[in-house]
């Protein structure tokens, strides 16, 4: 497993989950003021599950990145801003052919401040979509840091992997990120 990541002082802590971590990871490693962004687990029951696990839906944990970021470099909702337009919140359990509730569309935040902020963003996101908003917003659990192979997935395999042609890179586009 990967190390659980460092939050230097003033920075903040919040938790992700998009669909497949690589293309959370991928999309938030390049925003301005985020310092750094860990796959991981959580939601779930189990205790420092397995990919495999968290795979095979039995331990009701979800795919997510953890982000830390500088709160004076970037806010809160300008990293929620991003979550809304890199997926589709308004379906449950579902990011493109990935299915079950690993890849349901969450924000676990980690403080009061976080969840109001979350819930007035989720207001506004729902302006933009014509379906309504299933994302969960939900008080962070443990989390688990995924495998270390799942790590930075996308910058180690971007030309090795299809899926992260197919799949991550068009994410990079439209929320207009280098891919």
């Amino acid at each position: 497993m990967a190390p659980m990541p460092k939050v230097p002082p003033g920075a903040e802590t919040i938790t992700l989950g998009a669909g497949c971590f690589w293309c959370t990871e991928a999309v938030f490693q390049q925003i301005p003021g985020v310092l750094s962004v860990t796959s991981g687990y959580m939601g779930g029951q189990v205790k420092h599950p397995t990919y495999d696990q968290v795979c095979g839906g039995r331990t009701g944990h979800a795919e997510v990145a953890q982000l830390v970021y500088d709160p004076k470099v970037t806010s809160l909702e300008k990293i929620l801003a991003t979550f809304w337009h890199v997926h589709d919140p308004t379906t449950l359990n579902r990011q493109g052919a990935d299915a079950g509730t690993q890849y349901r569309s969450a924000i676990f935040y980690h403080t009061d401040a976080q969840r109001a902020v979350a819930e007035k963003s989720k207001s506004e996101a729902a302006k933009e979509f014509s379906q309504p908003i299933v994302t969960e917003i939900t008080k962070a659990t443990d989390f688990y840091p995924a495998e270390d192979y799942h790590q930075n997935y996308y910058r180690l395999n971007k030309n090795r992997n299809p899926y992260c042609q197919r799949v991550i890179a068009p994410k990079l586009k439209k929320a207009g990120l280098p891919e």
